[in-house]
């Protein structure tokens, strides 16, 4: 079971640091300048590699109500988005993919309630594959590079490395998954 303290805490013996104890964002509390630098970057590099791929393990599905205020114009309805969202995968409605518009934090559609599939806000690293974990360490190690060791060509290294292991672990996680079918929409049935 990983924990936010040890993915940062990796990642810094990664680059030749010594590991930390904790994650404090307040400097009166933190207890060294390298704990203060890793809880400041760790939610930011968290959400972004969340966000880089629909990792299985942080996708999740609502239905939402509409909004009691209406879009000014173009669209009917309007849906407040989850608090834990991060990226939009599908909306749909009764199961078929419908037309919206994602603005200022909420959707935009022309029907009375949404299916969301989203990308979501999974600070549980406990919960994530183990790609996933190795990730989001490598890239809290290329963050880090610059702050610890001063040292470009060990953020370079570290980049490299990230962009190796994201490639793989997004074909390990999508393969967690059937494909995709389309369905038998009018459109692609035309076509055979």
């Amino acid at each position: 079971m990983s924990t936010a303290v040890q993915i940062c805490s990796n990642a810094l013996l990664m680059l030749g640091d010594k590991p930390i104890n904790s994650l404090s964002e307040d400097p009166n509390q933190a207890t060294s300048d390298r704990e203060l630098a890793a809880a400041n970057l760790y939610p930011q590099v968290r959400n972004a590699t969340l966000r880089a791929h629909p990792w299985n393990c942080a996708t999740k599905r609502v239905v939402l109500s509409p909004d009691s205020q209406t879009p000014a114009f173009d669209w009917a309805y309007q849906f407040l988005l989850p608090g834990d969202w991060l990226r939009t995968l599908g909306v749909s409605e009764g199961g078929c993919r419908i037309d919206f518009r994602a603005e200022s934090g909420r959707i935009l559609a022309d029907s009375s309630s949404l299916e969301l599939l989203y990308i979501y806000r999974n600070e549980n690293p406990a919960t994530w594959d183990s790609l996933l974990v190795d990730a989001v360490t490598t890239a809290m190690a290329a963050r880090l590079a610059i702050p610890v060791t001063n040292d470009r060509a060990k953020k370079v290294e570290m980049e490299g490395a990230l962009l190796r292991l994201l490639q793989q672990a997004r074909g390990v996680d999508g393969q967690d998954s059937p494909p995709e079918e389309f369905g038998d929409s009018p459109f692609l049935l035309a076509r055979f």
